[in-house]
């Protein structure tokens, strides 16, 4: 891989998180729910408490009564950023017990800003140098807006307050009274910002962050004035652009005496407003200048600057090349709109792309998360998540990353169950026995959503990639789970309906194959799907099956394979006490392919084993039978590989009582010998743990038992007492 692994301190956070009630415990009080560390001589020092902070947001567990736990006796904050959480004025409430330099709340919808401010001690408030408010609301639940607290931060050198309902008085308060601020971003204040002059003020002011506020008066005037500034940000983002004729942008540039000093310029989302000659005289004398935003305008794709070689000093964001797209990426994370069309850019140029990207990879992932209900760019990131993993392309990826891109894939198919490209993009994506084998993520959910799309579309290419994931999903879900599957009527009835489909055509297809193997997984020790395989009328088309593709060793293995799954089940063994199906294990029981002959037997073997009361077929006696069984399990050579998988030995027991027919224990006892020998390191510690080893020295110490069952016991017992 060429990542590294994730440090210990981070694999600590995220244990102590995924684990967190072993670590705090409820602290009893009157005043709401809270928690406590369960050590309270437990003490985080300022870097260990702001991570574990960092954590709780990232894993989206953070609430008001474990804000608790950040009391000043077990931990120190210096720095707090909390973003899209549900915390309220009472958890914040544990905040005046810190002093706290940087604060950042962005997108907080249970506080407001000025109750924000009332969780601060004094401290805090005289020394906060950073405070970062946006998309918050000044507005409480009483409908005031107490926008004059902001003022309080008199030490304030870098203030947020973009997308808020800040209005003209509060600008005109804030120019006055926070003398030291030297960063500020007011973006998308809308109407409530009539005029930009109060900027002039604040003579400090090096960053200043106007974007969607391109109407406002003094525009231009105020910001040539403003000559210390280093960092511009005017872009477009919310703002409808319909109406303009002209824009203040434009006039700005056209003056290449501006702001001399500047290091960066966002002019973003401008479209055609901004004449390429123009922006390139303003960049050609403008030497300082180490960033340049221009997405979402004409000049992204002239070749001017998106030439590699063009601007070597300078940082583009745009969508012109890649390293466009990888900046845009990095730096308008939030922007919506920015991101979608970075990503279909992205798709465009990792098409048929045969070199590996992780980095591209774990660039599209932020975006994708933090976009979740966004069909857009949920539709581009999906397509793009294919083009850096098809192939072996995923394996040059970090696994933790794939297990993030496979975890988002799988949220976008919860959100956009309807959405065909989607759906198929997604699907794309998963297909892949490197994701599917290797990395960490819920089977479940996923062959769930996976059953979900086979039922919801018709395509053949769906229909072929989703039994292909389900087919490998069933064999590694507990078996709880695939009887939550597999026992819902409407995936049983798809499922079969696709069998039945090859039945008619006669075509034997990859499709047809994933999906007896599907079948075959779900059904596997779990009763309920057994049951309703059997009434979707599954016995007899798998009959069909049978004869339609004669000697087909692939299709005829995993149809007695599914069979097998049934006759394990005492209640439903009699649904397969049918004429046609004896007739057909007879002839297969003589088999040349081991895997068929070997499952035919292991029918006849649980049907047998009830005894000769319940043997109803006519076509061929239980006597009969049982010396084919015999027949064929004498013949069979060892094969080189194990060929089968078992999840528990439990089936086997009743075969291996000792009273039971002498053939059955054979085939039973065969099995048993073949995994635990291919597969010791498995096979033999289930074996002990079921304590199946007991049954096996009762035969070995019952005096009737057959020679053949003693020496394959004893062979057995002896793999397992050297395994074990």
């Amino acid at each position: 891989m060429y990542e590294s692994p994730n440090s210990l301190e981070d694999l600590c956070l995220d244990t102590i998180c995924d684990n967190i009630l072993i670590y705090v415990k409820l602290d009893h009080t009157n005043a709401g729910k809270r928690y406590k560390f369960a050590d309270p001589d437990l003490f985080l020092f300022k870097e260990l408490s702001e991570k574990l902070l960092g954590k709780f947001l990232e894993k989206n567990i953070l609430c008001d009564a474990l804000m608790f736990i950040f009391s000043e006796k077990n931990t120190k904050l210096s720095t707090v950023k909390l973003k899209n959480c549900k915390v309220t004025q009472n958890g914040l409430e544990i905040l005046k017990q810190h002093k706290i330099l940087d604060l950042e709340c962005v997108n907080l919808k249970n506080v407001c800003i000025g109750n924000i401010i009332d969780c601060l001690n004094e401290h805090s408030i005289r020394n906060m140098t950073n405070v970062n408010f946006a998309k918050c609301s000044f507005i409480d639940v009483q409908r005031h807006s107490l926008m004059v607290k902001i003022t309080q931060f008199k030490n304030l050198r870098s203030l947020n307050l973009a997308y808020t309902e800040l209005n003209q008085h509060c600008l005109n308060m804030i120019c006055e009274d926070l003398k030291l601020l030297e960063k500020l971003d007011i973006s998308g204040t809308g109407t409530g910002i009539k005029d930009l002059s109060p900027l002039r003020q604040l003579l400090n002011l090096t960053s200043l962050a106007i974007s969607d506020l391109s109407q406002s008066a003094n525009y231009v005037s105020t910001l040539t004035h403003l000559s210390t500034l280093r960092h511009l940000d005017v872009s477009v983002f919310n703002e409808k652009l319909d109406h303009l004729t002209t824009s203040n942008v434009v006039k700005l540039l056209d003056d290449v005496t501006t702001l001399p000093h500047l290091v960066s310029l966002d002019v973003s989302g401008w479209r055609d407003f901004i004449p390429t000659e123009t922006l390139l005289k303003y960049v050609e004398t403008h030497p300082k200048l180490e960033f340049l935003g221009i997405v979402l305008t004409d000049c992204t794709f002239d070749s001017l600057f998106s030439s590699t070689n063009q601007w070597p000093n300078l940082t583009i964001a745009g969508l012109g090349n890649e390293n466009q797209i990888k900046v845009t990426l990095k730096k308008y994370r939030e922007r919506s709109n920015y991101v979608q069309k970075a990503l279909y850019h992205l798709f465009q140029l990792t098409n048929l792309s045969p070199d590996a990207r992780p980095d591209m990879f774990n660039l599209v992932l932020p975006v994708m998360a933090a976009h979740s209900n966004k069909f857009g760019v949920q539709m581009a990131a999906t397509a793009c998540l294919y083009n850096l993993t098809r192939g072996d392309l995923s394996k040059k990826i970090h696994p933790k990353s794939l297990s993030r891109g496979v975890n988002l894939t799988l949220y976008a198919m919860e959100c956009f169950p309807d959405e065909f490209q989607l759906q198929k993009n997604s699907l794309l994506t998963l297909c892949s026995d490197t994701i599917l084998q290797e990395i960490n993520f819920d089977r479940f959910r996923c062959a769930k959503l996976v059953l979900d799309a086979l039922c919801t579309f018709e395509d053949v290419n769906m229909n072929r990639m989703a039994v292909a994931i389900c087919s490998i999903l069933a064999a590694k879900v507990s078996t709880e789970e695939t009887s939550e599957l597999g026992a819902r009527p409407v995936y049983m009835r798809k499922l079969l309906a696709m069998v039945q489909n090859r039945v008619e055509s006669g075509v034997s297809d990859i499709t047809l194959k994933f999906t007896l193997s599907a079948l075959w997984n779900l059904t596997d020790e779990s009763a309920a799907t057994c049951t309703v395989f059997l009434e979707q009328g599954g016995a007899y088309l798998f009959l069909k099956v049978l004869k339609t593709f004669k000697d087909d060793s692939a299709i005829e293995t995993k149809v007695l394979g599914l069979l097998n799954n049934i006759a394990e089940v005492v209640k439903l063994r009699h649904s397969l006490m049918m004429d046609p199906l004896m007739n057909e294990l007879f002839v297969l029981l003589k088999s040349e392919n081991i895997d068929v002959s070997y499952f035919a037997a292991g029918i006849v073997a649980h049907l047998a084993s009830d005894g000769a009361e319940q043997w109803t077929v006519g076509s061929h006696t239980r006597e009969e039978m049982l010396g084919e069984l015999k027949n064929a399990v004498s013949q069979w050579k060892v094969p080189d590989s194990e060929m089968v998988a078992y999840r528990s030995f439990r089936p086997f027991f009743s075969l291996l009582r000792i009273e039971m027919d002498y053939q059955v224990q054979l085939w039973a006892v065969w099995a048993i010998h073949h995994v635990c020998t291919k597969n010791p390191k498995r096979y033999c510690v289930m074996l002990q743990d079921e304590n199946g080893h007991l049954l096996l020295s009762d035969l070995i110490n019952y005096t009737d038992s057959h020679p053949d069952i003693k020496s394959i016991s004893s062979q057995i017992l002896e793999t397992v007492a050297g395994h074990v």
